[in-house]
Parts: C-alpha cells; sequence; structure tokens
C-alpha cells in the first residue's frame, strides 16, 4: 500500500508539484486549498504525513498544527511546514507548535521528497 500525505496549500502551482512528485514516487496525495477543515480532513484520512503552508485562507498552518498536535489520536503524526516566509520567528513559532520539520519556499524537488521520505521512515507504507 503506499504511503498517504494529506497537503494543505492554497498555491496550485505548488499544489500540483507536489502532488507530482510525491505521486511519481508512489504516494497517494490528498490535497485541501484552505485551512477551515484541515484537521477534521487529516484526522479522518490518517496520514503517513501531513504537509501545511504557513498562511493560508480559513486558518492558519500554525493554528492547524495547534490543532493536530493537541488531539491524542494523532501523536507521532509527522508534519512539515512550508512557508515562503523564512524568518526566524516563524520557525521558533513553528518549533514551539510541535512541528516535524520546517522548509522554506522555494525548495527543489529532491528536497521535498527527501523530507517526505525521512519523516515517514519509520512508518510502514
Amino acid at each position: 500500500m503506499s504511503k498517504h500525505v494529506v497537503l494543505v496549500e492554497d498555491e496550485t502551482n505548488i499544489a500540483e508539484a507536489i502532488r507530482f512528485l510525491l505521486g511519481r514516487e508512489g504516494w497517494r496525495v490528498e490535497t485541501l486549498a484552505n485551512g477551515d477543515n484541515a484537521a477534521a480532513v487529516i484526522r479522518a484520512a490518517k496520514p503517513d504525513l501531513v504537509m501545511l503552508d504557513v498562511m493560508l485562507p480559513g486558518k492558519t498552518g500554525f493554528e492547524i498544527l495547534a490543532e493536530l498536535r493537541s488531539d491524542d489520536s494523532l501523536e507521532g503524526l509527522p508534519v512539515l511546514m512550508l512557508t515562503a516566509r523564512g524568518q526566524a520567528r516563524d520557525r521558533e513559532m513553528a518549533e514551539q507548535a510541535g512541528v516535524s520539520r520546517f522548509m522554506t519556499k522555494p525548495f527543489s524537488n529532491e528536497e521535498i521528497i527527501a523530507a517526505a521520505r525521512e519523516l515517514t521512515a519509520d512508518r510502514l507504507a
């Protein structure tokens, strides 16, 4: 069975690029374009990995991350946060909220694939 990622990204070109890259690696990619019901979708989907943009319509990536980390049933779920704003403050907020990894846009194809592999290495496919 392939690994499953829920990608919450409102920039269509970035979402499609990640979907293509991970799909080529055998991943099943589910995308959401806003943060409104992201935590509920993630709870229901039980993915191997979550990728969250920081700035989203509805709820921010930080708000979604806080919801995920407050849910005991999602303990250990790897979350990769993506942002175009690479300020140290954003990275610190993400780390305090419990992010698994923080990546600044633009990123290379190899970086996104390597991060997905590393973050899910201990999860059975």
